[in-house]
């Protein structure tokens, strides 16, 4: 399995839902709850609690139902009135086998729902863990948007989920209403894309904030929507029935009402993937995280609108993924350290992927940390002409040892700027190798 360090689809699903009562809701007299969150790769993970098991959500206005898919590292979690059945999803494969549960309870902090519909996939493949660098166990979306007025502030890393009946919407001359479309509990807004500097074409777009990547468009020559001359086959993502490539590209704009992002990251998914569902209707693509953490969003599916403000993440430019690599964890590994604390203290805070320290008399140190695998290179990429292959491991970062830090601390390092030397010392077949490329901006114009 491969799945993109930069590009983590979310899963877009036909599933079936069952005529039960199921709402989320605050206690009597309790306006509004805030939670805060994780912001990685441009995905929102949320805690989640369900049937008193605690786990760690990304919370994905493209799905429809809460979806289960990775608990390998929970030792039990009870599941209610379970059912077999089969789901299609993104991807070229063949639908898959999972469980269809209602009547579980979640909990949000003080936000409850007693009677909630999820679904558990089998397939062990479909984990975002390793390429999110912490535990990720399930998605969950529509339910809470259409329970609550969902306020989400990227720059704070914090979200107010508001009671409907008691939202007053705080309009400002930077604040922008726009109207939200909810069709087949999925959120659409309409925008403008442009590939010259003479030519916008109307777009609607799905708004999904379980997609890290920018925007996605459906090839449509009628329309004007056509692949740039510039662009490079690449690995987009893992959708629930495989793998989806597609072509990345870079647009000359993308425009939500009158905010206007210049030089926008794009690709074109072979709609190949898309063959699951059956009626695209008149939507032209998706946009995802990559975009809509430039703004802080009031989400108002009640009210079929979306407030966009700008934030400081508004003017930060795109990020492509110059050295061609991706990377993701791979398991633990132990490394040796030298103590150089008289006191010989030990200290670490960072436990997701495990916390286990060894002492030894000469002042040595056995820690056991998270090891970082390459799991994909884009051909004809620096990294491949360098000569790097799957399988890497991954020990420094121009002379950086990289156990110290988060995987998306590493993609960051290996990706810094256009021009950069990149120095990796990396593990193979036993043997320590190190390789060295210079950065490519695949689209700048040569002189």
């Amino acid at each position: 399995m491969r799945i993109s360090s930069w590009y983590i689809v979310a899963f877009f699903c036909c599933l079936p839902f069952v005529g039960l009562t199921q709402k989320f809701q605050l206690p009597e007299g309790v306006k509004s709850q805030k939670v805060s969150f994780q912001l990685i790769n441009n995905l929102i993970v949320i805690p989640l609690e369900i049937n008193n098991a605690e786990l760690n959500f990304i919370l994905d206005s493209g799905v429809s139902k809460p979806i289960l898919f990775n608990l390998s590292d929970k030792d039990s979690i009870e599941l209610k009135n379970v059912s077999e059945m089969t789901i299609n999803g993104l991807g070229a494969g063949e639908p898959i086998k999972a469980l269809n549960s209602i009547g579980n309870s979640f909990r949000l902090k003080k936000i409850r729902n007693n009677n909630q519909q999820l679904f558990v996939v089998l397939d062990k493949d479909i984990n975002f863990s390793p390429t999110l660098g912490l535990p990720i166990h399930g998605i969950i979306g529509f339910d809470l948007f259409r329970d609550f007025v969902v306020d989400i502030n990227y720059g704070k890393k914090s979200i107010r989920f508001i009671d409907p009946k008691y939202y007053k919407p705080r309009r400002s001359k930077n604040t922008e209403t726009l109207p939200l479309a909810i069709i087949d509990r999925k959120a659409y807004i309409d925008g403008e894309v442009s590939f010259d500097e003479e030519t916008d074409v109307g777009v609607k777009l799905l708004v999904d904030t379980g997609s890290s990547d920018a925007v996605w468009l459906f090839q449509n020559l009628e329309k004007g929507i056509n692949v740039p001359t510039k662009h490079y086959v690449d690995y987009l993502g893992k959708g629930l029935n495989g793998n989806i490539f597609g072509k990345r590209t870079k647009v000359h704009s993308v425009k939500l009402g009158s905010f206007l992002l210049k030089d926008a990251k794009a690709a074109f998914p072979d709609m190949f993937s898309f063959s699951s569902i059956k009626d695209h209707g008149d939507r032209n693509g998706t946009v995802g995280g990559e975009i809509l953490r430039r703004f802080n969003i009031v989400f108002n599916y009640p009210g079929n609108e979306i407030l966009l403000r700008k934030n400081s993440n508004f003017s930060a430019p795109f990020k492509f993924n110059m050295s061609g690599l991706e990377l993701q964890h791979n398991g633990v590994r132990y490394i040796a350290e030298r103590i150089t604390d008289s006191r010989g203290v030990v200290r670490n805070d960072e436990r997701s992927f495990g916390d286990v320290q060894i002492l030894m008399e000469n002042r040595t140190r056995l820690s056991l940390v998270p090891e970082i695998i390459v799991s994909g290179i884009r051909a004809g990429s620096p990294a491949e002409e360098a000569g790097l292959k799957e399988g890497d491991i991954i020990l420094a970062v121009n002379g950086k040892r990289i156990h110290k830090y988060k995987l998306q601390e590493v993609l960051n390092m290996i990706n810094e700027k256009e021009g950069k030397k990149v120095r990796l010392l990396i593990e193979r077949y036993s043997k320590d190798l190190t390789f060295s490329f210079t950065l490519k901006d695949v689209f700048k114009k040569k002189p």
